[in-house]
């Protein structure tokens, strides 16, 4: 290898494979993001001008110019890697440029002369070839449509004579989140009756749908620009605080967001914070491990919090790469018990993860539940519950145990929102908790805590009594 570490198409394949290995982007795992490049170098060896071309490419990250780096076209336009089988642009446009890439996203560049769309025998895998473009409009064949009415986004590589990750019930357990079309809230395409019509529909009934999105749109802000408060009591001097961690550390101290910075930033840059950013990367920790610091230079631009009224909360992804988001809104709003579900948040998404309305009945609710629960329970234990199924009063104090185990700390975590950078957790990826991510922020919302507070007081939940 050269004395710049750079390699050339003279060196050992596996002194070149290493090296390409150290650009990629974290979209797929390491067993599979080697495999694919073992396959391109070897294939590249006795073409040693574009395997040169490739390596510049990816080590300067596209800075210079390359030539096109070919590989013969299969019969199905498909190559299979590691059990696995997809668009080879979009294989390698995924390992070293766009982690969270789909396959109808890439445009070829005018001079690539053997680009996937020509349909030449050779296929270029430059990925500095190529451009990402995201549609105005939502190509429905790569979706599902959940009973609620949620996008779920197939992905682009299955493997080959295995089951998908998904749940029991055949859902998504991991529910992805793509840009919306311009112009229109979020809550438009929520909802299975606001799809557009299908191709080939009239002309009347496109003008039809238009009309009926118009509407709803005018009928949504209304609905945000007439409602009431929910409490008279002056909102909170800080909207929401944020902490980051780090695995199961938090990094730094907690962040607070003042009410008059409605949209604050957090990014992984070094600047100074204050006010209306928090900058994660001027934040030191000892026990960073090379994992953590290879995942924080992917957070970037960050994401975008903006507080809207008297407390909701919507998330805009500036980074190049996804994040993930536990809401128990955007669960509930999927047809998902409360913390059942990761949400993806795809780059340029602009997207509503918090409602206050809803969250200040659930907590009602559940704080009401939890009373009743307890009351009967300590009825219960006390035998003034007879019944031709107790003994005592036993068998229904257990029967309502599970409603009266419902806490303060419940309560809270209907007031908080946590979000990891660039690595996702749950049944789709190997990290089973969101504490077994390299970088990750939890948000606590102060206007929810504080009607929390107001509920409690108006029906505390009382801790359970030591029985005599």
């Amino acid at each position: 290898m050269s004395i710049t570490n750079t390699p050339t198409s003279n060196d050992a394949c596996l002194s070149i494979v290493h090296s390409l290995m150290c650009h990629r982007q974290g979209g797929e795992n390491e067993t599979f993001a080697k495999r694919a490049i073992e396959s391109l170098v070897k294939k590249l060896k006795e073409k040693k001008d574009e395997l040169d071309s490739l390596i510049t490419a990816i080590t300067t990250n596209g800075a210079h110019p390359s030539k096109c780096v070919t590989i013969l076209r299969t019969l199905d336009g498909r190559l299979q890697v590691a059990g696995r089988k997809g668009f080879p642009h979009v294989i390698y446009a995924t390992l070293w440029r766009w982690p969270d890439l789909h396959k109808n996203e890439l445009k070829h560049v005018k001079y690539c002369q053997f680009a996937f769309d020509l349909k030449a025998d050779n296929v270029c895998v430059n990925p500095y070839h190529y451009e990402r473009v995201v549609s105005p409009g939502i190509d429905l064949s790569g979706l599902t449509l959940s009973s609620s009415g949620t996008l779920m986004v197939k992905d682009e590589y299955e493997f080959e004579n295995q089951p998908s990750h998904s749940g029991a019930d055949g859902h998504h357990q991991t529910i992805q989140h793509q840009p919306s079309r311009p112009g229109g809230p979020q809550e438009l395409f929520s909802s299975s009756a606001l799809l557009p019509p299908p191709e080939g529909s009239s002309s009347a009934s496109t003008s039809a749908f238009s009309s009926l999105a118009a509407g709803a749109s005018r009928m949504v802000n209304n609905e945000i620009a007439f409602q009431p408060p929910i409490s008279n009591h002056p909102a909170p001097d800080y909207w929401c605080s944020i902490a980051y961690f780090e695995m199961d550390v938090q990094v730094g101290e907690t962040f607070k967001v003042p009410a008059s910075c409605p949209t604050v930033t957090v990014d992984g840059y070094v600047d100074p914070s204050g006010g209306d950013r928090f900058c994660l990367g001027q934040l030191s920790n000892v026990h960073r491990t090379e994992a953590i610091e290879r995942a924080r230079l992917h957070i970037g631009k960050g994401v975008q919090l903006e507080c809207k009224g008297e407390g909701d909360v919507w998330v805009r992804c500036l980074s190049d790469h996804a994040v993930f988001v536990q809401s128990y809104y955007l669960d509930r709003e999927a047809g998902r018990a409360p913390g059942d579900a990761v949400h993806k948040i795809y780059p340029s998404a602009y997207i509503k993860v918090f409602d206050l309305r809803q969250c200040h009945r659930q907590m009602q609710q559940q704080a009401a539940t939890a009373q009743v629960a307890a009351a009967a329970q300590a009825a219960a234990v006390a035998g003034n519950i007879p019944g031709p199924g107790s003994v005592g009063g036993i068998a229904p104090a257990i029967s309502m145990s599970a409603a009266a185990g419902i806490g303060v700390d419940d309560l809270r975590r209907l007031c908080i929102l946590r979000m990891s950078f660039v690595k996702g957790w749950g049944p789709d990826y190997p990290r089973q908790s969101i504490k077994e991510t390299p970088c990750w922020i939890e948000i606590h919302l102060h206007r929810a805590l504080q009607l929390l507070d107001e509920v409690l007081h108006t029906m505390p939940i009382a801790d359970p009594q030591p029985l005599d």
